[in-house]
């Protein structure tokens, strides 16, 4: 296995975990804070506004397995990327979309994602930086749609079933 990590702010952190857990090649995801000034948050600092932080999921993956291409391709499938702070119904700063990257030898690649993805809108209002720092979200949030299968989600059945359709392309 040859592992490696990026860190997808998409909205709720909940429906974008799903997102990532249903790709073949991911090997594990963790919800968490990205990005922000303040060390540890807790949900409810981050839902102030105050922290800088994104709702954000670690998408562990399986180089061997599946591209960095196709994560990325999922996640433009489910986002809006014309809109800053908000995603569906959530809006706050927390809600920023987000592409976090910890080595360069990924940039290339997300770069040139972005620049395919930017000629689509007219505004485009996606971060695309360096990861800072990733704090673990508390543990209710983990697997939260697993738990709580009836719980909301912004990303629908449509664009879900789009993102089920790439484990079946090369």
């Amino acid at each position: 296995m040859a592992l490696k990590n990026i860190y997808l702010a998409g909205g709720c952190f909940w429906g974008t975990e799903r997102v990532f857990k249903a790709l073949n090649g991911v090997s594990e995801t963790t919800v968490g804070y990205a990005n922000g000034h303040t060390e540890n948050p807790t949900y409810e600092e981050v839902c102030t506004d105050t922290t800088g932080h994104r709702e954000t999921v670690k998408v562990t993956y399986d180089t061997e397995k599946i591209t960095l291409n196709k994560i990325l391709k999922a996640y433009f499938m489910v986002i809006d990327p014309t809109v800053k702070d908000k995603q569906g119904g959530d809006t706050g700063t927390q809600y920023q979309t987000g592409v976090y990257y910890e080595d360069e030898e990924s940039l290339p690649v997300i770069r040139d994602f972005f620049e395919e993805e930017r000629k689509k809108y007219d505004v485009f209002c996606v971060e695309l930086l360096p990861l800072s720092c990733f704090w673990t979200a508390e543990e209710y949030h983990q697997d939260y749609l697993d738990k709580n299968p009836t719980g909301y989600c912004h990303i629908t059945k449509v664009e879900m079933d789009k993102v089920l359709k790439l484990n079946e392309e090369e």
